[in-house]
């Protein structure tokens, strides 16, 4: 027999592939080379004048460029490897980061650099009006006020020798850039982040420099910067200071602790709050102190430690919670928790003679390995408290009983609220949505009031603090409770249209549509149903009203609000309202004005075939930024004014795709083999013929017909199949929508796949001969269903299938401990019962019981760190197969997850993945991997990834379909 000849992967064109560049020479087709070249853009913000515009626009993998606009003389610069940019407050100053050049940071890994010798980021500070820009070299991070626009701060990198500090200057800033480089001043302090800290007064210049810094906070309004700086010596101790930028006037806060965390200042500035402690940090339990400093009389007080008046009995403060003032300045709140039991080290025991094991029990409210994963949490885990600066007084809120506990916004009720499902957590996960109790809690003095039993909702408090409100799943609606004396009032209950999701197909209760807000005062509670926005009276008293008219449900739209101030509590009740429209049959996006309190059908500002995000609006202007998207179009940055008057687009993010073959969507529809209609996406190759016949792949996940208008960029796949790339390599795309019914999610793939793809292939232009499946978790186990119940496909690839749910039912998801039963019973898997209530349905659902049925190549990705779908489902449907001589292959990328991560493993899998469906579908030759496999013995060596090709005299291995004739050209594929 010849020997066969081994052909490196990608000299060889498919077939589709030199069509396609034959009949549009202009044109490349996409291959997995160029995924590096295509970019995004992020980071994209308005200056509060609306005058500026900064965005970058980044590749997947390499040096980005950072964007500034002058929207009003339509001109601009870029500034390469700039990040993390910012507009001072006054609209006057960008500052961002400058990354070193990719080149720079890899070479330096490759040499196993120390940390501390890595490329370092720079700092820009760019003046808008001069257009000057200055570069700090190795600067760590920078923090500016938010209502201050003349300061900026920010922290060196640790000092280095000189020579590494002027070499590093000379990567990080940009070639013939301004700098102000010079190797950091002053010790390194006790911990190894302290370094030196910069205050810059922007329009001067004039810089303050602080050493041993280990932490520093900005107050919002800019009038104080305070900071942490580490003692000079080893065992010096550290302190807290604080600089006021109006005095120019350095001040001790504190001195003499070990440590200080949790800065945190009031709105006004004048008031700051921390945690610190005496004790060292190597010490199993450290006490901590909370402290409250004010600027008039420039003292740190303790307000609260283990001694303190209102302390429960052994407890103490927590060194993790976030602490927060209220808006008013006039409370501070905190976290407690309970003192840790302080173990002896036992001496008398060799390390080798301890028993290591965990005891499970049913009488343990959490699962032994929930309580593994939530070990840190716990930990850390602490009780909310307040502390009252006027009456001075300490109140506890939360308790083991009540251990959640939240707060209106801003902070400024009298009440919160308290939640606890302690009661309830042995049915965590069975009974879902799980239930709760609620209590309102009085902050005066702690004493709470059961105000809900066994909701299955989130009871919230409103922005003014007057109503407790909540969606209440168990009766599918939307209630409210006077804080003061009041009861539950069903806000819903009368009205004739639903508030739950109307295409809920789990055998759970329904979620709600969504909130919209509250208006000012607590007048208002604004909600959402499938269409429309809807007004309620959380007293109950005055009748429900439709703001939107029920324009929405009569023109099958659906109608969101879009808040252009995300400062802003509420929604403002007598200005003009921006709403984002979705048209649920067409799929056409736009936006209309409406009002909450006047009546009349909304107004329509535009809708087009596109879909819009990230809508933003100037503070001080009326300009406004927005995303516009669609399958041919990148997501790029568009800017305009409040009335949608002449938008620009600005930004232009992958000019390149130009250059190549790429495709286009449409929304397609047909019946399900029980008559409910249904939709889908079909995505055509450029230039598509209805006469010629092209391969097909079946892509499904659930619902998928309103992403019709979604960007899709060519990248390294981390699951899934990159549609631009094989549409633009001559196949097409099929992604069905799917309806499930309670007990059989196997069955309603099949007879909601199967008759879209024969609806398609009753059109002609389908190659019903070289047809393939493809999906990834869920998705993935409908593939393996579906090769149990159908041979129309020539292959299938499923990524972290579930092969067998008797054994899968009794398993852990181990990213987050949870037994894997509530997902069988209650949510996504469908069945709607136990393994022991419904046996049959478990096993019909299984693929491993039927797999002798399988006559379909089936390639699988299970990584044996996957913490959602144990990876031996994989493997129990890899050695049945095996067992059967059936052509099976598994990919198991090693320590990597339910979806790849890294880069290097996204890219080997969509190799994998082309060669595979290739190879089936146009009779590509077949690579090494799937011919000959790799051996352990050269993992890490060899890849397989080189393709075969066979002569035409080859006989097939049993099971295999026959490989393509000896070629030395192309051979040409309808």
């Amino acid at each position: 027999m010849m020997k066969p000849r081994i052909l490196l992967a990608g000299l060889l064109l498919s077939a589709g592939a030199l069509t396609a560049q034959a009949q549009t020479p202009a044109k490349k087709v996409l291959t997995h080379d160029v995924y590096d070249s295509w970019k995004s853009v992020e980071g994209d913000s308005l200056s509060n004048d609306g005058k500026y515009l900064l965005y970058a626009v980044n590749p997947q993998e390499g040096d980005g460029v950072l964007h500034l606009r002058d929207l009003s003389q339509n001109s601009g610069k870029t500034f390469p490897r700039g990040y993390r940019s910012a507009f001072t407050s006054d609209s006057r100053f960008a500052i961002f980061q400058v990354k070193p050049t990719y080149a720079a940071t890899r070479q330096a890994k490759l040499k196993k650099k120390k940390p501390e010798e890595m490329p370092k980021d720079s700092l820009a500070i760019l003046d808008l009006a001069k257009g000057n820009t200055q570069y700090v070299a190795r600067v760590k991070s920078y923090k500016l006020p938010k209502q201050n626009g003349e300061w900026l701060a920010y922290q060196m990198e640790a000092p280095l020798a000189a020579k590494v500090a002027r070499d590093t200057t000379k990567t990080a800033a940009p070639a013939g850039a301004k700098t102000t480089a010079k190797a950091p001043s002053g010790g390194t302090g006790k911990k190894e982040d302290a370094s030196e800290l910069v205050l810059r007064h922007l329009p001067t210049g004039q810089e303050y420099r602080f050493d041993r810094v280990t932490d520093f906070l900005f107050s919002d309004k800019g009038n104080n910067l305070f900071f942490v700086q580490a003692g000079k010596e080893a065992k010096s101790k550290n302190g807290l200071f604080v600089f006021n930028t109006s005095a120019r006037k350095t001040m001790p806060v504190d001195s003499g602790r070990v440590t200080y965390k949790n800065l945190v200042a009031d709105k006004a500035g004048e008031q700051l709050a921390f945690v610190s402690s005496k004790d060292s940090t190597g010490k199993d339990i450290r006490y901590f102190h909370l402290l409250h400093w004010t600027a008039k009389d420039n003292r740190a007080r303790v307000l609260a430690d283990t001694a303190y008046k209102g302390m429960p009995a052994k407890w103490m403060v927590s060194e993790h919670a976030q602490l927060g003032f209220s808006d008013k300045g006039d409370r501070l709140f905190f976290g407690t928790f309970p003192r840790p039991t302080q173990y002896e080290k036992d001496t008398t025991k060799l390390e080798e003679d301890k028993v290591s094991l965990d005891v499970w029990t049913y009488r343990d409210p959490l699962i032994q390995p929930m309580q593994l994963k939530q070990l840190d949490r716990e930990q850390k885990r602490s009780f909310l408290a307040v502390y009252d600066l006027k009456g001075k007084k300490m109140v506890q809120l939360a308790t083991l009983e009540i251990p959640d506990v939240s707060l209106n916004p801003g902070r400024t009720a009298d009440v919160a609220v308290g939640s606890s499902s302690v009661n309830y957590l042995l049915s965590v996960g069975y009974d879902t949505p799980s239930r709760q109790d609620a209590w309102l809690i009085d902050l005066k003095d702690g004493s709470r009031k059961l105000a809900v039993k066994g909701t299955r909702g989130t009871p919230r408090l409103s922005p003014a603090g007057k109503y407790l409100y909540w969606y209440e799943p168990s009766d599918s609606s939307w209630k409210a409770m006077a804080v003061k004396g009041g009861s539950p009032v069903n806000l819903t209950k009368k009205l004739k249209v639903a508030f739950y999701d109307e295409q809920n197909d789990v055998p759970s209760l329904p979620e709600e549509y969504g909130l919209t807000g509250w208006t000012k005062d607590d007048q208002y509670l604004l909600v959402n149903d499938r269409y429309d926005v809807w007004r309620l009276d959380p007293s109950g008293k005055a009748a429900a009203v439709n703001i939107t008219d029920g324009y929405g449900r009569q023109n099958n739209l659906q109608f969101r609000y879009v808040s252009l101030n995300p400062s802003q509590r509420v929604v403002p009740s007598e200005d003009k309202l921006l709403l984002r429209a979705l048209d649920l049959k067409t799929k056409d996006a736009g936006f209309f004005t409406d009002y909450v309190t006047k009546t009349g059908a909304p107004q329509k500002v535009f809708m087009e075939p596109y879909s819009f995000t990230s809508v933003r609006k100037a503070k001080d202007s009326d300009r406004l930024i927005f995303r516009r998207a669609n399958f041919r179009e990148y997501s790029d940055v568009w800017v305009t004014n409040t009335s949608f008057n002449a938008p620009q687009k600005v930004s232009n993010a992958n000019p390149q795709q130009s250059e190549y073959l790429w495709g286009n969507v449409e929304l397609v529809n047909w019946r399900s083999d029980d008559g409910v209609p249904l939709e889908g996406l079909l995505f055509k190759p450029e230039n598509f013929d209805p006469k010629k016949k092209y391969p097909m792949l079946v892509y499904f996940y659930e619902r998928n017909a309103e992403t019709l208008h979604n960007y899709r960029a060519p990248a390294p796949s981390a699951s899934t199949i990159n549609i631009p790339l094989f549409v633009s390599q001559g196949y097409l795309v099929f992604v069905p929508d799917i309806i499930y019914k309670d007990g059989y999610p196997g069955e309603s793939a099949y007879h909601s796949i199967i008759p879209g793809v024969q609806s398609l292939v009753a059109k002609g232009f389908v190659d019903e001969k070289n047809m393939a499946l493809q999906g990834q978790s869920w998705g993935g186990y409908q593939v393996a269903y579906l090769v149990t119940r159908t041979n129309m496909f020539k292959a299938a690839m499923a990524g972290a299938p579930v092969s067998n749910m008797t054994s899968a039912y009794g398993g852990i998801r181990w990213e987050s401990g949870m037994s894997r039963q509530f997902q069988y019973e209650r949510t996504q898997s469908r069945i709607g019962g136990t393994l022991w209530e419904k046996p049959m349905q478990y096993i019909e659902n299984s693929p491993l019981f039927f797999v002798p049925k399988v006559e379909t190549p089936l390639m699988m990705m299970a990584n044996d760190n996957d913490g959602a779908v144990p990876w031996y489902q994989g493997i129990e449907m890899f050695m049945a197969l095996r067992r059967l001589n059936k052509p099976v292959w598994l990919l198991v990328y090693n320590g990597e997850a339910h979806n790849l991560v890294q880069r290097k493993n996204r890219k080997d899998l969509s190799v994998r993945m082309s060669q595979f469906f290739d190879h089936y579908l146009k009779g590509a030759p077949e690579p090494a991997w799937m011919k000959k496999g790799v051996p352990i013995l050269v993992k890490g060596k060899e890849y397989g990834l080189e393709l075969i090709e066979e002569p035409a005299t080859a006989t097939p291995t049993p099971g295999q379909q026959p490989t393509a004739p000896t070629v030395t050209q192309p051979a040409t594929i309808r």
